[in-house]
């Protein structure tokens, strides 16, 4: 079945589904999944990212070079970041999330004038995610002290 990208799929997304799911599907499509092995293995070979391994990854880049942008950018900096927002919902491999923050994003466009403004409207955007999937919304008073400085109570020390 064709994907709205335009590619033939002959598997099931992995980067669109948890493992389960992933496992589930292939089994469907009489292809017998791998079992997933704890990763601390060292036999395991490097497997692609589930859906799930590919979320937590790619929201801790994001916090992270939001904590990391400059806290003064300059207007160059303030628009490549709002290209790389865009590029980035673009080309995420996830296609129904892509399509999602794609429309989240043209609601609630990028904040890029400071560090502060960036990681609120950035945690903002997950907090939306995390409804949607019925997890917990992340204080978002707390971004720098996640995603840059480390907890107040020393524990990252």
């Amino acid at each position: 079945m064709p994907s709205s990208r335009g590619e033939e799929e002959e598997k099931p997304c992995r980067a669109c589904s948890d493992f389960k799911t992933w496992a589930k599907l292939q089994n469907k499509s009489g292809i017998t999944p791998p079992s997933k092995k704890p990763a601390a293995s060292n036999t395991q070979k490097e497997c692609p990212l589930d859906k799930d391994e590919l979320g937590r990854s790619t929201w801790g880049f994001l916090h992270s070079m939001a904590s990391y942008y400059p806290e003064q950018p300059s207007r160059s900096e303030c628009e490549g970041m709002v290209r790389f927002f865009n590029i980035f919902a673009q080309f995420y491999p996830c296609e129904p999330c892509a399509i999602d923050f794609q429309e989240d994003i043209k609601k609630y466009p990028p904040k890029t004038k400071s560090r502060d403004e960036l990681a609120k409207w950035l945690c903002e955007r997950h907090n939306t995610v995390n409804v949607k999937l019925g997890k917990p919304e992340f204080d978002c008073s707390k971004v720098h002290e996640r995603w840059r400085d480390g907890w107040s109570d020393g524990s990252c020390d």
